[in-house]
């Protein structure tokens, strides 16, 4: 299999592109791997473009590559500052939760600068079909 490659992207606070990055994703993977590793790539996928639409003021470029073995996404914003993922207390509702999840799904995952500001990314590796 030869890598294939997603590139989208997203306007300043264009939460409608979430669903439209899941299912691109979800297109590019295919028949890739287990479908239990394709549905955490879309929730993780979910998690990165939300925090980036959402605590950004300058949208998004989401890129995702699949080879063989790996997937790799990765969401670039515009804004200084590394995020740093906190323990979410029990009175934050739903939210405070996306880089928890990152960290304890994905198989590899950091965050790097990028010229005028970073890219937050996460591996999985292929499970069986």
């Amino acid at each position: 299999m030869s890598q294939r490659r997603v590139i989208r992207r997203l306007g300043c606070a264009d939460l409608s592109a979430v669903p439209a990055v899941r299912r691109e994703l979800r297109s590019l993977l295919g028949q890739w791997g287990d479908p239990d590793v394709v549905a955490v790539a879309e929730l993780l996928a979910s998690e990165l473009t939300t925090n980036a639409l959402i605590h950004t003021d300058h949208g998004a470029v989401v890129t995702a590559t699949v080879t063989a073995g790996a997937l790799r996404v990765e969401v670039r914003d515009f804004m200084a500052g590394l995020p740093v993922p906190d323990v979410p207390t029990a009175d934050l509702g739903t939210n405070g939760r996306g880089l928890i999840l990152v960290q304890s799904l994905a198989d590899a995952w950091g965050v790097h600068t990028h010229g005028v500001g970073k890219v937050v990314w996460f591996e999985l590796c292929e499970g069986p079909v």
